[in-house]
């Protein structure tokens, strides 16, 4: 249920009403507007006939019951879009953002090499990953800690943010230390202890999305991590598994719209995993930005034939630069800012 607050509604009046919907058993999400305050009472839905009696409140203008099965990802709740700013990287509204990076943290010099590149060329937030799920447990895992070290060197020299993925809820609080964004991968997507994990953890959260989800699924994933009070959820479109095996994934631009139509979060492509081959990656991300894409997530390896997982998808530094140039031509064209 959303409860909506008469305009002018004091701070004091918004904590009063929200003590109530939790008296009543319900979690309190306020939303704060410009011109009014509307705070969504979420919980089982065979007791919302409880929040009735709130309609009985001096400060309460109505209650309007959400239809949609994800409540707090829903423009039920929020009908401007999400903006999510994380260092010089903003997400959302006019903003697209590109993330670039190396599949896996290697070393010192593969990390600082490629994170300086893509920061001259253009991109926003880093990317690397220092644990990583490999379908066979005789592949490289990553370089853990190391690995995360690495990546916040990397960091501090080129001052962008970056992001990472945590693979288990109790490794959150050490990757938390290092990243400024935590992600949650493919296979995690529907792994519901580290939703709610990511989600106390105080930190944006990057969710891509499941090799077989729908977009109701993707958005109730969403909702996990949103229901324990993060708000700075980055959706990520990444591929899914069709019958197709031309490319590594099928690349759903069709869910960009689609997400744009029922939630308020931003989302991104992720077009590296989706092709598996770097030749089609270019294509792919302005196909994206088209799209109404919120942003990208680029792989990037300063010598791909001799990355340690990957490279066949990996953009070299010529690649990512040429690949900058085209969206910056097409941003311009669309009114959007990288």
């Amino acid at each position: 249920m959303i409860v909506v607050m008469k305009p002018g509604a004091s701070r004091r009046e918004v904590k009063s009403v929200i003590k109530q919907i939790e008296r009543l058993g319900f979690k309190a999400h306020p939303i704060f507007g410009v011109k009014r305050t509307v705070i969504g009472a979420i919980g089982d839905d065979r007791d919302k006939h409880l929040l009735q009696s709130l309609s009985g409140l001096p400060w309460v203008e109505q209650l309007v019951p959400i239809l949609q099965p994800f409540k707090l990802a829903s423009k039920e709740i929020k009908k401007e879009p999400t903006v999510i700013k994380v260092g010089k990287a903003v997400f959302g509204g006019r903003y697209f953002g590109v993330i670039a990076g190396p599949c896996t943290v290697e070393t010192e010099k593969q990390m600082m090499e490629t994170a300086l590149y893509v920061a001259r060329s253009g991109a926003k937030m880093l990317r690397g990953g220092a644990f990583k799920p490999r379908t066979s447990p005789y592949s490289f895992q990553g370089l853990e800690e190391r690995g995360l070290k690495l990546l916040a060197r990397a960091s501090q020299k080129t001052g962008l943010p970056f992001v990472t993925e945590v693979l288990n809820p109790e490794d959150v609080s050490l990757v938390a230390e290092y990243a400024d964004v935590l992600q949650v991968g493919a296979r995690n997507a529907q792994n519901f202890a580290l939703l709610r994990r990511v989600g106390k953890s105080g930190k944006p959260v990057l969710l891509k999305r499941g090799p077989a989800m729908t977009v109701q699924e993707f958005l109730m994933s969403a909702e996990y991590i949103l229901s324990e009070g993060c708000h700075q959820v980055l959706l990520c479109e990444r591929g899914i598994r069709t019958f197709e095996t031309a490319t590594r994934y099928t690349l759903d631009i069709s869910c960009i719209p689609v997400v744009r139509q029922y939630s308020h979060l931003p989302v991104i492509v992720d077009p590296s995993h989706a092709a598996g081959h770097r030749q089609y990656v270019t294509a792919l991300s302005l196909a994206a930005l088209a799209a109404g894409a919120d942003g990208l997530m680029v792989e990037v390896h300063p010598d791909p034939a001799r990355a340690v997982c990957d490279g066949q998808q990996a953009l070299t530094p010529d690649d990512f630069s040429s690949l900058m140039r085209n969206l910056r031509t097409m941003a311009d064209a669309l009114k959007r800012r990288l």
